[in-house]
């Protein structure tokens, strides 16, 4: 594991290395069953936020996760759709604040310059 300061995110890490390593879906395919998979579960937006970030890595768009909760929701029902969307938006909304301060801090060193 690379990052001794971070051994849980190291795990998930390794985790999803070796389950894309030992799947015989392709990437994109494997990135659409993991959402489904953290719909049925009752995911976190953290989870979310990982797993889209990769789902996106693999050339993945909203069009494709929006496809696979309208192709499970009838197995898994209105509520934990509801619930998966609010937890997606969630994660989105943190991920947009993430990147502001991020823009906001290279702004600052750009003006210390």
């Amino acid at each position: 594991m690379a990052d001794n300061d971070a051994p849980v995110l190291d795990l998930i890490a390794q985790m999803t290395a070796d389950s894309l390593a030992a799947s015989t879906l392709d990437v994109q395919t494997l990135m659409l069953v993991r959402i489904a998979a953290l719909v049925a579960v009752d995911a976190s937006p953290v989870s979310y936020s990982l797993n889209i970030g990769a789902a996106a890595d693999a050339g993945l768009d909203a069009e494709s996760i929006r496809g696979v909760l309208t192709a499970i929701a009838p197995i898994v029902g209105t509520a934990k759709i509801a619930a998966a969307t609010g937890n997606i938006v969630q994660a989105l909304a943190v991920e947009i604040e993430l990147a502001a301060l991020a823009i906001a801090e290279l702004e600052d060193e750009d003006d210390e310059e």
